[in-house]
C-alpha cells in the first residue's frame, strides 16, 4: 500500500472481513486474481473500481444474452485453447482474463448483429473460463454475493423497473426534468442506469 508492504506492525493492513462490506466478494476475487500470482499487488481504491468495472462488463454481457435468449446458458464442455494455453503457462491468469474479455467483445458483437447462436456459444465459453477461476456469476456459490442473493435481487429488480417505467413515461411526455431527477436519485442510491435500444437497464455500482 503506497509503496510499502502491508503488515500488522505498520498498521496498514486491509482485512478481507472489512473489504467485503464495501466490495462484492466476487469483485474482490477478480481484483486479487488479475495480477500474476508471483507479482506484487499495489492496493488502491482506483484499482478496485477498475476491477469492478471490468467484471461488470462480463456480467453485463452474460445478463444480456440470458435476457435475449430467455433461458440459462450452460458452460461449454471445454475452454478455448488460448485460455488453456495461458493457464498452462505458469498460471498466466492475466493472459487468460484477456481471452475472456476478447470473447465477451465477440459475444457483444454477435448480440449487436442479432446472432443469438453465436452469442450463446460465446457465453458458454465465458462461463467455462470463469468457472476455472471461480468467478462464474451464475454459480450457486455466489448466490448471496449481492447482500441477500437472488430473492433480494429479484425484489429490487421489480422495484427499479417500476421506477424506470415512470421515468420512461416522463420522457414520453417530454418532462425531461422529472426523468433526469428519477435517474439522478437512482444513481445516488448506487445504481447505474444505461439507456439502450432495448430500453433502460440497471446495474449495481459503487455507492
Amino acid at each position: 500500500m503506497s509503496g510499502e508492504k502491508m503488515s500488522k506492525s505498520l498498521g496498514n493492513s486491509v482485512l478481507v472481513s472489512e473489504m467485503v462490506k464495501r466490495w462484492r466478494p466476487i469483485v474482490l476475487r477478480y481484483y486479487l486474481g488479475t495480477p500474476h500470482y508471483r507479482s506484487m499487488i499495489e492496493y488502491s481504491e482506483e484499482a478496485l473500481r477498475d476491477a469492478e468495472s471490468a467484471f461488470a462488463r462480463i456480467e453485463g454481457f452474460a445478463q444480456r444474452v440470458v435476457e435475449k435468449t430467455g433461458g440459462a446458458v450452460a458452460p461449454a464442455g471445454e475452454v478455448p485453447p488460448a485460455f488453456a494455453e495461458a493457464m498452462d503457462d505458469d498460471l498466466g491468469v492475466p493472459q487468460a482474463l484477456a481471452v475472456i474479455h476478447t470473447t465477451v467483445r465477440q459475444g457483444n458483437s454477435a448480440l449487436a448483429a442479432d446472432d443469438k447462436e453465436s452469442a450463446v456459444a460465446r457465453l458458454a465459453e465465458v462461463r467455462a473460463m470463469l468457472g476455472v477461476l471461480g468467478l462464474d456469476p451464475f454459480d450457486p456459490h455466489w448466490a448471496g454475493d449481492a447482500e441477500g442473493g437472488e430473492d433480494l435481487h429479484g425484489a429490487v429488480d421489480t422495484l427499479v423497473r417500476l421506477v424506470l417505467q415512470q421515468r420512461e413515461a416522463a420522457r414520453g411526455r417530454k418532462d425531461w426534468a422529472t426523468a433526469d431527477a428519477i435517474r439522478d436519485q437512482l444513481q445516488q442510491s448506487g445504481l447505474v442506469i444505461k439507456d439502450g435500444p432495448d430500453g433502460p437497464r440497471w446495474s449495481l455500482g459503487p455507492v
